[in-house]
């Protein structure tokens, strides 16, 4: 079920992903038409791959009130809780212009406004998730910005996922589009004759998605190139290995190239845990999908030191890190490469998904040790403010030209020496 490794001379594996260049033609063709035909193509691509006919691109008001009587009140809810807690959260990262005045005169400073217009892309059909709706709208509406859309692919009866269209009415999105896959990203990167294009797209998706967003990059905006999901459980012999093996098979569930890894110092715990999975696989629902997971990518190291174990999660740079150990906060600041660390027993990966608070959103595929969590800034673009005095001029004017000389940039130069000929 996992495979053990012992040993401290090992290194975390991860699949290594083909780079999609088989669908680059593919995704390149969808993005040209779209460009070219706008809804039109929109119409075909969505017969095409989703398999269903429509009449229109934008949900309706209706359509939004008629999903409510297919959520329960109980999710409704936890939809609503969610919210505050994500907002909440999100309302800390909010940052200022500032402004800076030097004795000399010389005023620098920073500009901090919001981006215009943001598309959000949630993914339909298997994987219809509300709480991706909250992740990606929340830090965008608290950075302040005024227009967000939404897309989704529909199903076959040419709606969308109730659940999506409540989260989305609970924040106040009424911009929503029934189109999914590359096309919709192009739609967002390019415009058509109903969907105004967006300055950035943000939202996890499938493969012709993730190289639709790469494409687009430089002409919009993009959040990040998600990969599969990813968790990593430290623990120790007082951890309790129930815990540990749901946590293991909740991002299990999400795909077969998702990585289930424990790592721990307890020879004891590696055997409770493979009885745990096993028993627990048994009853999910997603069970062959989770089974296909810990077969290509779940196994659990053993290693002679937690010390050593932080060492391989540094390295490896998670998504999720579970730390379940007696006193989990020892180690946080050992720890230097995680999208997000879940500290303590009673912090299950799941709260981190829809309730919490942090966002979701977070790098894959090792990106960790580079990349953040999905933010508020990701929102936010910055202005640079330079008003230099005259006083700071004369007294740098000729290190400035020595710099631009020592670069061969005659013009540059000159633009500081007609200055200080000028002002003589």
């Amino acid at each position: 079920m996992l495979e053990i490794v012992q040993g401290d001379n090992i290194k975390l594996s991860r699949t290594i992903l083909d780079n999609g260049e088989e669908y680059e033609d593919t995704v390149k063709n969808i993005l040209k038409e779209v460009r070219l035909k706008g809804d039109e193509a929109l119409f075909q691509f969505t017969k095409k791959f989703d398999q269903v006919e429509i009449d229109y691109l934008k949900v309706t008001a209706e359509e939004i009130d008629e999903a409510y009587a297919f959520v329960p009140d109980e999710v409704v809810a936890a939809i609503q809780k969610a919210t505050k807690n994500i907002k909440s959260y999100h309302e800390q990262q909010k940052r200022q212009s500032w402004v800076d005045t030097k004795p000399s005169g010389t005023i620098l400073g920073q500009l901090i406004r919001p981006l215009n217009r943001v598309g959000i892309y949630v993914p339909g059909g298997r994987a219809a998730y509300p709480s991706s709706v909250l992740m990606n709208a929340i830090p965008a509406q608290v950075a302040g910005v005024k227009e967000i859309v939404m897309i989704s692919p529909p199903n076959k009866e040419g709606k969308l996922n109730p659940g999506v269209l409540v989260a989305a009415n609970e924040l106040g999105i009424t911009e929503i589009y029934k189109v999914g896959g590359a096309q919709g990203i192009a739609a967002l990167a390019y415009g058509t004759e109903t969907i105004q294009k967006v300055d950035k797209i943000t939202g996890p998706g499938n493969i012709y998605v993730a190289l639709a967003k790469k494409e687009v990059f430089g002409f919009v905006d993009i959040d990040m190139v998600a990969g599969p999901s990813e968790i990593v459980v430290l623990a120790d012999e007082h951890a309790n290995p129930e815990y540990v093996a749901a946590d293991l098979l909740s991002q299990a569930e999400h795909d077969p190239l998702s990585a289930a890894l424990l790592i721990t110092d307890s020879k004891a715990l590696d055997e409770t845990v493979q009885r745990e999975v096993k028993i627990q696989l048994e009853n999910l629902e997603r069970r062959e999908i989770a089974a296909a997971s810990l077969k290509n990518n779940g196994k659990i190291y053993v290693v002679s030191t937690l010390e050593k174990g932080i060492e391989l999660i540094n390295d490896y740079a998670p998504e999720h890190l579970e730390v379940m150990v007696d006193d989990p906060f020892s180690y946080v600041g050992k720890i230097k490469n995680a999208g997000a660390i879940f500290l303590g027993k009673y912090s299950a990966e799941v709260v981190g998904d829809y309730f919490a608070g942090p966002n979701h959103i977070l790098p894959t595929g090792g990106t960790a040790a580079f990349s953040s969590p999905l933010n508020v800034d990701d929102f936010l673009k910055k202005t640079s403010l330079i008003s230099y005095s005259k006083a700071d001029l004369e007294e740098n004017g000729e290190l400035i030209q020595a710099f631009a000389n020592y670069e061969q940039l005659q013009a540059h130069a000159n633009a500081i020496k007609v200055r200080m000929k000028k002002e003589k």
